[in-house]
């Protein structure tokens, strides 16, 4: 790729990382972007797992420095995971053109529903600092863990469920879990993909200082009304990418 695709990849990473604090689903920009700009769908696909990578240990080192942390129950949920996320990147590797537009106009179709009908939120009411449903819990990450490593793309409309409506966790603790568990697992899964394709390195390291620098930003901005402005934005843009990869 040229100079300055990688630096529109950074720019729309900031919007990414920023939309992944406030609102949740920046890959469905990052991803679509990639695929537009001429990228193959499993390259677009594991390549943007090297800014996830970055964007979550930015996430764990802050929730750390903050005093949130609980690294024996967020390891091995992470090791359920993981288990998931190997199987689901040795298929995603494999998920080529049409059917990988498909599969990926579907999800954000999903996603849409799910971000319209307010069902990917979590409140924070009737959580708790300690988890229950521990056997229920882990083997859901099984399965959360096969969807992130196959495609990640709203991988956390499904693990803040599983943390808070079956575990029972409060907010705080459900996001120190879920960037743990994305970033373990995208490790297993950022090794599938660049063991079988040949994943664009400096084009995933500009992608990922934009996550990053979005993330921060995301962190440090109110969210009172920006939250319901964002995601009417993030719909618009859906909405013309699903039209995109489905009949163009």
């Amino acid at each position: 790729m040229e100079i300055w695709q990688i630096f529109v990849l950074a720019l729309v990473g900031v919007l990414a990382g920023w939309l992944n604090v406030m609102a949740g689903g920046g890959s469905l920009l990052t991803v679509p972007v990639m695929l537009f700009m001429g990228i193959p769908g499993p390259v677009a696909n594991g390549t943007n797992r090297i800014a996830i990578l970055a964007q979550n240990i930015t996430a764990v080192t802050t929730f750390r420095r903050r005093g949130f942390s609980d690294y024996k129950l967020s390891l091995s949920l992470a090791t359920a995971a993981a288990v998931g996320a190997l199987g689901g990147a040795s298929l995603g590797v494999h998920l080529q053109g049409e059917w990988f537009d498909r599969v990926l106009a579907l999800v954000m179709v999903g996603v849409m529903i799910l971000m319209a009908t307010g069902q990917d939120r979590v409140k924070p009411v009737g959580g708790d600092a300690k988890a229950k449903n521990l056997l229920l819990g882990h083997i859901l990450m099984v399965g959360a863990g096969f969807w992130g490593g196959f495609i990640q793309i709203g991988v956390g409309f499904i693990l803040m469920p599983i943390l808070h409506r079956v575990m029972g966790l409060d907010l705080v603790r459900v996001n120190m879990h879920k960037v743990f568990v994305v970033l373990v697992f995208t490790i297993v899964a950022l090794a599938v993909f660049a063991s079988q394709l040949e994943l664009l390195w400096w084009t995933g390291l500009g992608l990922a200082v934009g996550n990053s620098i979005g993330g921060w930003l995301g962190a440090h901005t109110t969210v009172t009304h920006g939250e319901k402005l964002i995601r009417w934005v993030l719909y618009f843009a859906l909405t013309a990418f699903i039209i995109k990869l489905l009949f163009f």
